[in-house]
């Protein structure tokens, strides 16, 4: 496979242009489509599934009250009472910004330090969910 760009020449009396030709061996491609087919294999076993848990919870109604008991109970030391943030980050728009699986996943592994990690029924984090979806 091969790429032609133009380069222009710097002196800067001339107007000539030198055509340079970039090549991908075939051995680069032969890694590449490989690497793709081993990801596409291991999608379509399911090693890529969603956590069982998120899915539970992603199923699952909440209630907006229950979730916000909880989030007074458990998260406004750092997030602040109406959620606008303190030593966590402000939460009324962490819906808009990332899927319900990403922000499940942030709560029960405590990824971002000094966030910790809490641990719940797939009920209760699915009435938090549902709070924080309130707070757009």
């Amino acid at each position: 496979m091969f790429h032609e760009t133009e380069v222009p020449v710097k002196d800067p009396s001339s107007t000539a242009v030198i055509t340079k030709t970039f090549s991908i061996g075939m051995g680069a491609l032969r890694v590449f489509l490989t690497c793709a087919l081993i990801i596409l294999l291991l999608w379509a076993i399911g090693v890529f599934e969603t956590d069982p848990y998120i899915k539970a919870t992603l199923d699952l109604k909440g209630s907006k009250d229950n979730g916000e008991k909880l989030f007074k109970i458990n998260c406004v030391g750092c997030h602040g009472i109406t959620a606008q943030g303190l030593l966590g980050p402000d939460l009324h728009e962490v819906t808009d910004n990332f899927s319900e699986a990403a922000i499940i996943n942030q709560i029960i592994q405590g990824a971002t330090p000094p966030m910790p990690s809490f641990e719940m029924e797939p009920q209760k984090m699915a009435d938090l969910m549902a709070y924080l979806n309130s707070l757009k």
